[in-house]
């Protein structure tokens, strides 16, 4: 069965040069491009084919079945195991803030463990109270 992608709904515009409007233009999928080269930008690009959608067929093959076999994670509160989402374009709204969260080095929780969690006063990550002080020391002092 294959997995319906969400609908993208929202539109964000932004200005350029005429010769990069050109390129732009004459891509197949300017919109896919652009959401592309953007994860890439904020290095949630994937490590196998590093952004380029493309890998080849023996590595491919080889290597599929380990992402596959390592596709969860334990909660880092709770130690539930947890699938990891495919693209992270594809997440719910509802699971966009939790998991970004852990997409950019914070801790991973599920849903019911991400809600007890409190946030940080300075980057708003949700964070076990046994772990605040660590987290601080790491991301906010200089």
């Amino acid at each position: 069965m294959a997995t319906r992608k969400r609908p993208k709904t929202a539109v964000v515009a932004f200005k350029v040069e005429d010769e990069l409007a050109v390129i732009l233009n004459e891509l197949p999928n300017k919109s896919a491009f652009i959401r592309k080269a953007i994860i890439h930008q904020l290095d949630m690009a994937c490590p196998m084919c590093h952004g380029s959608g493309m890998l080849p067929k023996g590595l491919h093959d080889h290597f599929a079945p380990l992402i596959a076999q390592l596709n969860t994670r334990p909660c880092d509160s709770c130690g539930t195991a947890l699938p990891l989402p495919p693209d992270p374009g594809d997440l719910r709204p509802s699971d966009r803030s939790r998991l970004e969260q852990f997409f950019h080095g914070g801790p991973f929780y599920c849903e019911p463990c991400y809600e007890k969690a409190p946030a940080c006063n300075e980057c708003g990550w949700h964070v076990n109270p046994d772990l605040a002080k660590k987290h601080h020391r790491q991301l906010h002092e200089v």
